[in-house]
């Protein structure tokens, strides 16, 4: 049998790794069944489909937690149309304590504003006791997450994108410190983030860039795919078609990077022909300062996420 996981605070993100999560089950129940099923992970190496009967690794049971009965209304649509898996996700509305006593995974995906205010309701220390909390809250502190629950309460944070969704996700989860149950719970983590995309294992120091750069980094690409699409438009192209030669040309670019472990500087240079239309681009980009400024974006990103969790100075 599997273990339950809670997700308090389910919201655009615990909806995202939630669908990611039952979508790579689902799949593994289909190629049980010998269906063929098309998967990303075919395609984007570090994405992994669960394979065998569920274990202690891998949930079982789902408990979604909101703080509206309309929303959890609407959440319940959201999840019927995952499938079975996806139906069975059981979503309550203000039962935060009562459902984290029932689990055995916790997975905090609130505001960070209101982090303190849910793990210090009356009851919410006892509940987590002993269990392990997976906070993926940007710019709340791993030190702030562990004076607002018990000592037993095993803290880790974790920090996803929203093309978990489609499990093309990319997650940082800081390293876990030594405990008697490290090794099952590495492999909890690794199987419920590395199902919904690529996962990797850094310090605590690293998050508020990680936050920016992946994080946020969704957002950024989308202003460049934008902006790419848009110059198609106005050199004639239809809109439709000037995006989807957007989108997957980004696509293309980045499994190129990934898959082959090539430097984007060697792929730029391969598409760069002396005299070329290419080089004339990348000329008036660099024009543009577009380097800078991109990068000026995640150092303005990473510094916020810094601020995000901390308290509000008058």
């Amino acid at each position: 049998m599997g273990y339950t996981l809670c997700v308090l605070g389910c919201g655009t993100m615990g909806i995202a790794v939630l669908s990611g999560v039952i979508d790579s089950l689902d799949t593994t129940s289909k190629l049980a069944k010998g269906s063929v099923v098309e998967k990303w992970e075919s395609h984007t190496p570090g994405t992994v489909t669960p394979t065998g009967p569920p274990d202690a690794t891998v949930p079982s049971r789902y408990i979604a937690c909101v703080n509206r009965p309309e929303t959890a209304t609407k959440l319940r649509k959201t999840f019927s149309s995952l499938g079975a898996l996806g139906s069975s996700i059981e979503v309550v509305a203000d039962q935060n304590v009562q459902s984290v006593e029932q689990a055995d995974v916790v997975l905090l995906c609130c505001k960070p504003q209101i982090a303190q205010m849910i793990l210090e309701e009356p009851g919410m220390k006892e509940a987590l006791g002993g269990k392990l909390l997976i906070s993926i809250l940007a710019g709340v502190t791993m030190r702030q997450l562990s004076g607002w629950v018990l000592p037993s309460t095993k803290v880790i944070r974790a920090m996803p994108n929203t093309p978990c969704k489609i499990r093309e996700g990319m997650t940082v989860v800081s390293t876990l410190p030594p405990s008697p149950d490290a090794e099952k719970d590495h492999a909890i983590i690794l199987k419920i983030f590395s199902s919904i995309g690529r996962c990797r294992f850094l310090d605590e120091k690293h998050f508020d860039a990680c936050t920016a750069l992946s994080g946020s980094g969704p957002a950024f690409a989308c202003i460049f795919m934008e902006a790419m699409a848009d110059g198609g438009v106005m050199m004639g192209l239809p809109r439709a078609e000037a995006l989807e030669l957007a989108a997957q040309t980004l696509q293309g670019a980045a499994r190129m990077v990934l898959q082959g472990g090539t430097h984007p500087a060697q792929l730029k240079d391969a598409v760069t022909t002396p005299g070329g239309c290419t080089i004339a681009g990348l000329l008036a980009m660099e024009d543009g300062r577009v380097r800078s400024t991109i990068a000026r974006a995640i150092q303005v990103a990473t510094d916020h996420a810094s601020q995000l969790g901390q308290p509000k100075t008058r």
